[in-house]
């Protein structure tokens, strides 16, 4: 393409707002894939990106839990209730805040391996992670 044309093409396109980008459109960015194990027997699998927490998984692939998450992240509720076997509960880079744990205290079926989905962040290593899912959940902010 001639250095004109491209000008022309160029000063066009940003005379209609319109911008172009030249850009790749592989994503060689890896997926990790969590299993999500409901109290009635459901097996829900879905990816998600590292950084992502659990329950951006969930929102992210328009995944039926109901009630799920109702705070968005803000440790106000305890409706992202997960319950981990305890390996994975072990192998988590971070422990549960006091936050999280004032929180988990107001949580239906808490266990000794429960976490918030909001506080757990997907990393490479947490690919395959099955979590299970409890069949209530207790907004605390009510």
């Amino acid at each position: 393409m001639s250095i004109k044309l491209f000008k022309y093409i160029t000063n066009s396109c940003l005379n209609s707002r319109t911008v172009m980008r030249f850009m790749s459109t592989t994503n060689n960015e890896k997926l990790i894939r969590v299993s999500f194990n409901k109290a009635n027997g459901d097996k829900i699998t879905a990816e998600g990106k590292k950084g992502d927490s659990l329950l951006d998984v969930i929102v992210n692939n328009n995944l039926d839990f109901d009630g799920f998450g109702a705070c968005e992240g803000t440790l106000t509720c305890s409706t992202c209730h997960i319950i981990l076997d305890q390996k994975d509960y072990d192998s988590l880079p971070e422990k549960p805040s006091d936050e999280e744990l004032d929180m988990l205290d107001l949580a239906y079926n808490l266990t000794d391996t429960s976490r918030l989905g909001c506080q757990i962040i997907l990393e490479d290593k947490l690919d395959g992670l099955e979590v299970k899912v409890p069949a209530t959940v207790n907004d605390a902010r009510d």
